[in-house]
C-alpha cells in the first residue's frame, strides 16, 4: 500500500524562514555578480569606446553638413553667375539681328573687309522655353591680315558671337591677295513675349 505523503509547511519554523533568507541573499549576490561583470550599460571599456564611435559619427556628420554647405554655396553662386550670363549676354530687344548686323558692319569696316549679304536662321535651344539661337551666315572679303583682325575684333566683341564655322577661299583672278570667307556666326536671343521672330 501506498505512502501518503503529507508534506506541511509551517511559517513559524526557523529553518523555513532562514532558508528562505539564505535563497534571497544568494538571488541578490548572483544578481550582483552579473551587473559587476557584465553591466546592462556596458562596462567602462564599452562604453569608451561606444563614445569614440558615437564622436567619430559626429565628426563625420559635421563634415558632411559643412560639405553640403559648401555645395549648396557653389550652387547659389553658379546661379546667380549664370542669370548674370544670361542678363549681360542674351540680348532680349526685338531688334536682335540689326544690333548684331551693325556690330558686324562697324567690325568690317575697322578691320577693312567687305561685308557680303547675312543669312538668318533661328534655331529653338533644347530645353528652354524662352531662348533660341540666331544662326547668321555671311561673306567676308578682304586680305588675310584684315580678315584676322575682323575675326579678333568680333571675338572680343561686346557682344556674345560665336564663329561656328569659316570657309575661306582665295579667287584665281585676284592672284590670291584677297580671301573670300563665309562665316557662320552664332548668337543668343531671350525671347520676349508677343515679339515677333528678327
Amino acid at each position: 500500500m501506498p505512502r501518503n505523503l503529507n508534506f506541511k509547511v509551517d511559517p513559524k519554523d526557523p529553518r523555513l524562514v532562514m532558508r528562505a533568507i539564505l535563497g534571497v541573499l544568494l538571488l541578490a549576490n548572483v544578481v550582483g555578480a552579473v551587473m559587476v561583470l557584465k553591466p546592462f550599460g556596458g562596462s567602462a571599456e564599452d562604453l569608451r569606446q561606444e563614445r569614440q564611435t558615437l564622436e567619430a559619427q559626429l565628426a563625420k556628420l559635421q563634415q558632411s553638413v559643412a560639405t553640403s554647405g559648401k555645395l549648396v554655396d557653389k550652387v547659389q553662386n553658379a546661379r546667380e553667375d549664370g542669370d548674370q550670363f544670361l542678363e549681360d549676354f542674351f540680348m532680349n530687344e526685338p531688334t536682335t539681328s540689326y544690333v548684331i548686323l551693325e556690330e558686324l558692319t562697324k567690325d568690317a569696316k575697322e578691320a577693312g573687309v567687305q561685308m557680303g549679304q547675312a543669312q538668318w536662321n533661328r534655331e529653338p535651344i533644347e530645353g528652354s522655353d524662352n531662348m533660341f539661337m540666331l544662326s547668321m551666315q555671311v561673306g567676308f572679303e578682304g586680305t588675310y591680315a584684315n580678315l584676322t583682325k575682323f575675326v579678333n575684333l568680333v571675338d572680343t566683341s561686346d557682344r556674345f558671337m560665336i564663329i561656328e564655322s569659316m570657309q575661306a577661299a582665295a579667287p584665281q583672278q585676284q592672284g590670291g591677295q584677297r580671301i573670300n570667307v563665309t562665316l557662320k556666326i552664332d548668337t543668343f536671343v531671350k525671347d520676349a513675349p508677343g515679339v515677333a521672330a528678327q
